[in-house]
């Protein structure tokens, strides 16, 4: 909204608002909004503007880019290389710390399946359609900005329908200068010494006691004895197809193949681990399981298990190792896994994060106590706030007209609320003849003054006539002042909108409206009110050059 309004001014947003029937005036960062609506406002911008619907979509983009680098989250770009290249291959990794801070957000899958020094081709997969440009717009932006580097994109390969997947699938091919990139990896690949020699996957499975080694078809080749001994099954697992032991969660809507582990090697894998008891319920009749995990089982029986870490190619062994930890958030999530502090990593950070977590928490249960308390203290002071400023707008309001007052409160000086009236009636009031000799009397008397203003007080506000003062048995009140009739009083959006030298306005300055806070409002008259006799009538309205005015 910022960016369009920017660029092409308050008025053509207004417009294309109402053209794609958009209900949203204010959009929220976390509010989730239905994915037509965006191309409702690019189709709606570029019937307006002349311009393709393509291009429209890349200048979304474009500005998306522009809002979460004013939020700080160009430098989680930043950090994932120094390269373009190194952040087309870390997009998936990014969209997976994000669902931390946005849990519902549905976020595309994206890798480079070709790596040259003259670029990349990059495989975008989504379930939202129509956004083949709007990923364009933000490659372009985000490349210019942050790696101050010129893109040239084509498609190369469009489908949406991917059976057993998300719906959209786009191939697209980068050009740009990959040069750098390529000189780095042919650096890394280069040995800086001598090479030790090779160590036996049953070592290296001791390291990772949840790692597992597959082959090209995706057969299991080893896995570690922690794993071996969350799963519980009696039967060997290995040779056993990768998808009969695991369920793929992360990168969602790709296929678990060979070939999609080769592309997305930088990538953050999450597998489920299927429990043999689940296994053998689908596959032996429903069978129960005998084995030793389910004496680790709690009342509750055992979560899912989830494994989160990297698949890695090992040359020698022509074999892919998944080297991975189990996502733990608390103790009391381990225990309803079925593990304990001792099966996890020997090295690494899993035990120290689950121990430090626990203690967090209650320090966190503490700090969330606290800031509740100060929420309602808080509440309760707005409310305080609130009655006193009720009661102080009507001791002042009962004491100089409220748009004086108004006036005064946003800052103008006394002398600027003094005005001069032309035509004016003043009324003076007075209730005779009264005995007062008596205490009945007296107290009839009264009861009689407040019964006859207070039905005065009604009239005054029905007709918008301001009552002065009342002293004594007398009614003071003045019409035409300090509001004069025959205007219409309307606010400085309202006044954009009004055709031009039709009608002239008097800027009555900032003043408060209710539910709207200070506001710099009008007052609008017909230019030819000052060239027509005005006539009035006392329960009728004049209609003067299409200006609906009502008369006192």
């Amino acid at each position: 909204k910022y960016f369009l309004q920017l660029e092409f001014g308050e008025e053509v947003w207004l417009r294309i608002l109402e053209k794609a029937d958009c209900k949203h005036i204010v959009f929220n960062t976390r509010q989730i909004y239905p994915d037509v609506l965006m191309t409702n406002l690019a189709m709606a911008l570029a019937e307006y503007t002349g311009d393709s619907m393509d291009n429209i979509m890349q200048f979304f983009g474009k500005c998306f880019v522009r809002f979460f680098s004013n939020l700080g989250y160009d430098c989680t770009i930043k950090a994932t290389g120094r390269y373009f290249c190194d952040f087309l291959q870390s997009v998936d990794n990014i969209h997976m710390q994000m669902r931390f801070t946005y849990p519902k957000m549905k976020s595309p899958s994206m890798y480079t399946t070709h790596v040259d020094p003259q670029g990349v081709v990059l495989v975008y997969r989504s379930t939202r359609q129509g956004f083949t440009h709007y990923l364009m717009g933000q490659l372009f932006q985000i490349a210019e900005d942050l790696y101050n580097t010129e893109l040239d994109i084509k498609v190369l390969e469009s489908s949406n329908s991917i059976p057993g997947s998300r719906s959209v699938m786009i191939k697209f091919r980068i050009n740009f200068d990959n040069q750098q990139y390529i000189a780095k990896n042919n650096r890394m690949n280069t040995p800086l010494g001598r090479e030790l020699p090779p160590i036996s996957c049953t070592f290296f499975l001791r390291l990772f006691p949840f790692g597992v080694i597959m082959n090209k078809v995706m057969r299991i080749l080893g896995v570690g004895d922690k794993l071996l001994q969350a799963w519980g099954g009696t039967t060997s697992i290995l040779n056993m197809h990768v998808s009969e032991i695991f369920k793929l969660r992360r990168p969602k809507g790709v296929p678990f193949t060979w070939g999609n582990i080769m592309y997305l090697h930088s990538v953050i894998f999450e597998l489920e681990l299927i429990r043999a008891n689940n296994y053998f319920m689908i596959n032996s009749d429903n069978v129960p399981s005998t084995s030793s995990a389910l004496d680790r089982r709690g009342s509750q029986g055992s979560r899912s298990i989830l494994l989160k870490g990297q698949m890695r190619y090992i040359e020698d062994i022509k074999a892919i190792i998944f080297l991975c930890s189990p996502l733990i958030n608390s103790l009391d999530e381990l225990l309803n896994m079925g593990l304990y502090l001792n099966d996890l990593n020997p090295h690494g950070m899993s035990k120290e994060l689950v121990l430090a977590g626990w203690q967090h928490c209650g320090r966190l249960e503490m700090m969330f106590e606290r800031a509740e308390q100060r929420s309602t203290e808080l509440e309760n002071s707005y409310v305080l706030l609130d009655q006193w400023k009720n009661k102080s707008d009507e001791l002042l309001y009962s004491m100089i007209p409220q748009t004086v007052a108004d006036r005064l409160r946003a800052g103008a000086s006394s002398l600027s609320t003094c005005e001069s009236f032309e035509s004016i009636t003043v009324l003076f009031c007075e209730l005779c003849d009264f005995d007062y000799s008596t205490i009945e009397g007296a107290m009839d008397i009264v009861l009689s003054m407040n019964a006859v203003f207070s039905c005065f007080d009604t009239l005054m506000d029905q007709f918008n006539v301001y009552k002065v003062e009342t002293v004594g048995s007398v009614y003071m009140a003045a019409s035409g002042a300090p509001d004069r009739p025959g205007k219409v009083h309307i606010s400085s959006s309202t006044k954009a909108l009004l055709p031009k030298g039709r009608y002239r306005t008097e800027s009555r300055g900032v003043v408060k409206i209710k539910g709207k806070g200070n506001m710099e409002t009008y007052w609008l008259e017909s230019t030819a009110n000052n060239e027509m006799k005005e006539k009035t009538s006392n329960d009728e309205d004049v209609k003067i050059k299409g200006l609906l005015v009502t008369s006192i």
